[in-house]
């Protein structure tokens, strides 16, 4: 039968059912089982098969009742003859037999699953970030960690091995001669075990740290607000304050974040009527990011805008807050993008 048909019929077929796929005898036991109010729980089906399974019953239109008893009656033959069913896999062994089997031993099996999928877990190790794998390598034996640096990319391993305290650096690396004897399984166990600690983590309800998070709100606050919560940020917590801090872009901040190459573009994101505005305000705390500004785009136009400044009235401090949430939204807007990228602050900053 052609997918487009819209009514199905054994008339063509004397041998019943023959002449349907197994998607259309499963579609038609789905539409007979929801007839007679059967709450199925097909999300059990892998993602595919429930894609397929719907689109076969979008297709399907009639079936007339012979062929509908035809399908059902071979479904309830091959009920009748099967014993038993097992889950699909190792992993649905052990959904199977959760609290049955002593924790060791479930651990052990999921991670012979883990190897089992196909996966190589030495990827997921080697794309895991730095901070994630650092722990690990203190917490596991010197041998587990020559491994795990033996198998790690000569740039991955030689950037951790520097992150590391010096005593623990040596010793890794010495234990590097301890590796010729371990046979593969051992790696294969090795590398599966380390790649579900990095990659069974909890899901977090927000990807950014608290710390930008916060930084980003004050980001868009006015000036007065911004210095007053950061006050009172210091007062119960400096770690966090610090933090939160280091989040924040300001206008202010624009000489020490934006390289002078990225100026021209930015000033053609900015309007230029705010810049001239800026001016005017001559506050300043504003003057050596103007100065940086101005002494890196066309010094005929900074000088335009400059002499049109002296025109204009000095903006209030509402007025300006305002204007500077548009300048500052403009550079989140390129660094969004991707057109400008703002240079790291010290650690110790």
């Amino acid at each position: 039968m052609a997918d487009d048909t819209d009514f199905v019929s054994d008339r063509a077929a004397p041998n019943g059912t023959q002449h349907l796929s197994g998607l259309q005898k499963s579609a038609i036991i789905v539409r007979v089982l929801i007839a007679e109010g059967v709450d199925m729980k097909l999300s059990s089906l892998s993602p595919r098969m429930q894609e397929d399974l719907t689109h076969t019953m979008g297709k399907m239109r009639l079936v007339d009742r012979t062929t509908m008893n035809a399908v059902v009656s071979e479904y309830v033959d091959m009920l009748e003859q099967v014993g038993l069913s097992f889950p699909d896999g190792l992993d649905g062994a052990l959904s199977l037999l959760d609290g049955r089997l002593d924790a060791g031993a479930t651990e052990q099996l999921r991670i012979l699953a883990r190897g089992a999928s196909g996966r190589d877990p030495w990827a997921d190790i080697e794309l895991a970030p730095d901070a994630d794998l650092i722990p690990l390598l203190e917490s596991e034996s010197t041998v587990v960690g020559a491994v795990v640096l033996s198998k790690l990319s000569i740039d991955k391993a030689a950037g951790i091995l520097a992150q590391l305290p010096p005593d623990l650096a040596q010793a890794l690396a010495i234990s590097v001669a301890k590796t010729e004897d371990i046979d593969p399984d051992t790696v294969a166990r090795i590398g599966a075990a380390l790649a579900q600690q990095v990659t069974d983590k909890p899901v977090r309800a927000f990807v950014k740290p608290s710390t930008k998070r916060v930084g980003e709100i004050l980001n868009s606050s006015t000036t007065a607000l911004r210095d007053r919560l950061l006050a009172g940020l210091e007062g119960l917590d400096q770690g966090f304050a610090t933090g939160v801090r280091k989040s924040i872009f300001t206008f202010q901040d624009i000489p020490t974040r934006i390289a002078a190459r990225d100026v021209p573009a930015l000033m053609r994101e900015i309007p230029s009527d705010d810049m001239m505005f800026i001016i005017a305000a001559n506050a300043e705390e504003d003057q050596p990011s103007l100065e940086f500004l101005l002494s890196n785009m066309s010094k005929r136009v900074a000088d335009t805008m400059r002499e049109d400044a002296t025109a204009l009235p000095v903006p209030s401090p509402k007025q300006k807050d305002e204007i500077m949430a548009r300048v500052m939204g403009a550079v989140r807007a390129m660094i969004d993008a991707g057109t400008l990228t703002l240079t790291s602050l010290d650690e110790e900053d």
